[in-house]
C-alpha cells in the first residue's frame, strides 16, 4: 500500500509540476491535456475546421530545438488532408480554436506523444521521462477551405484524366513531327537506334555506364549527365555532376521503359527512346517537372559494358 501510494503521489507530484512550469509560460490548458497561449487573436477571421488548409508559418520545437520551420517562408503547412490528422497527438484540438490572423502556441507532453508514436519516429534528442514537451508556433495568415481543397481535386483529377486521353494523340504527333519510321513495341515502346556498337551488349548482371539527357515531349530537359545539354537552358540539378550514370543492370532499379529500352544493346551505341508513361512514371509527379501521365524521351550514349 506504502508504495502505490508513493507512486501516484509520484504521477500527481509529476503532473502538478508540468502544469505551474505551463502556466509560468502563461499557458492555458484544456481538459485533454493540450497546453495553448495566444500572442494575438483575431476572432472576426475564418476559423480553421477540420479538412482545411492552412497557410502560414510554423515552428515545431522539442523543448529548444527546433524540428522544422518554414518561418519567413508563409506556405500550405498542411495541404489536401484534415488538419486534426497531420499534426501528432491533440494538435488538432487547439488548430480548431484558430482564426486567420492568429499567432498561437501549442504545447504538448513529449511522453504522451511517444505512447503512440513508434520510437524510431521520435526526435534524436527525445529523452523519456524528463518532462519534455512539443511547441508548435503558428502564424495563421490565410485558410483554404475544405470546399475550396475537393475543388483543388476535382480540378486536379480532371487534368490527369485529360492528359491520360491525350498522350496516345501527343505520342503520334512527336512522332510524325520528327519523322521517326522506328515501329513501336506491343507496350508502346520506340527504340530508335542512331549509331549501332560493337561492344559488349547490355545484359542482366553487367554493370553499364551511359551518357544520356531526358527530355519531354516539348524538349524540356528535366536530366543530363551531359554539360553541353545540361547549359542549354534546361531544368536539371545543377549541383549534379557532369558523368554517365553508372548502374547494374536487373539490381539498381530504373524506369521500366528505359531497362526494356537499352537491353540488349551493344557498347557504343546511340539511341533515343521515346517512353509512354505507363513505362515510366503513370499517374505519379516526378518533381516539378513531369506532371502525370507524361511521356518521356531519353537520348542515350551506351559508353561501356562491363
Amino acid at each position: 500500500m506504502r508504495k502505490s501510494f508513493k507512486v501516484a503521489t509520484m504521477l500527481v507530484a509529476g503532473a502538478t509540476m508540468l502544469a505551474a512550469c505551463a502556466n509560468r509560460e502563461g499557458f492555458k490548458r484544456t481538459d485533454n491535456g493540450l497546453y495553448y497561449k495566444f500572442e494575438r487573436q483575431n476572432p472576426d477571421g475564418l476559423q480553421l475546421k477540420e479538412g482545411d488548409v492552412m497557410v502560414g508559418e510554423m515552428t515545431i520545437r522539442l523543448d529548444s530545438t527546433i524540428l522544422y520551420t518554414n518561418k519567413g517562408n508563409v506556405g500550405r503547412i498542411a495541404e489536401s488532408q484534415p488538419v486534426t490528422q497531420n499534426f501528432e497527438i491533440k494538435i488538432g484540438e487547439g488548430l480548431l480554436m484558430m482564426h486567420v490572423g492568429d499567432v498561437a502556441t501549442f504545447a504538448m507532453d513529449a511522453d504522451t506523444a511517444a505512447k503512440y508514436v513508434q520510437r524510431e519516429f521520435m526526435p534524436a534528442g527525445y529523452k523519456e521521462g524528463t518532462g519534455q514537451k512539443f511547441y508548435y508556433e503558428i502564424n495563421l495568415q490565410d485558410i483554404i477551405t475544405r470546399d475550396e481543397v475537393a475543388q483543388e481535386r476535382a480540378n486536379i483529377e480532371a487534368a490527369m484524366e485529360e492528359r491520360r486521353m491525350s498522350e496516345p494523340d501527343d505520342i503520334a504527333e512527336y512522332i510524325e513531327a520528327n519523322k521517326i519510321t522506328a515501329q513501336p513495341s506491343a507496350n508502346g515502346l520506340y527504340v530508335i537506334v542512331k549509331k549501332r556498337g560493337n561492344g559488349p551488349k547490355v545484359a542482366m548482371g553487367k554493370e553499364v555506364s551511359m551518357n544520356y539527357t531526358g527530355r519531354l515531349l516539348d524538349g524540356t530537359i528535366f536530366d543530363t549527365s551531359v554539360e553541353s545539354d545540361a547549359r542549354s537552358g534546361g531544368i536539371y540539378d545543377a549541383r549534379a555532376p557532369y558523368k554517365p550514370i553508372t548502374y547494374v543492370v536487373g539490381r539498381d532499379k530504373l524506369i521500366d521503359g528505359w531497362e526494356q529500352g537499352v537491353m540488349g544493346q551493344a557498347e557504343g551505341t546511340v539511341l533515343q527512346l521515346v517512353i509512354p508513361s505507363a513505362l515510366a512514371y503513370g499517374p505519379r509527379q516526378k518533381g516539378k517537372t513531369i506532371l502525370p501521365y507524361s511521356p518521356l524521351t531519353f537520348d542515350i550514349e551506351i559508353v561501356s559494358v562491363k
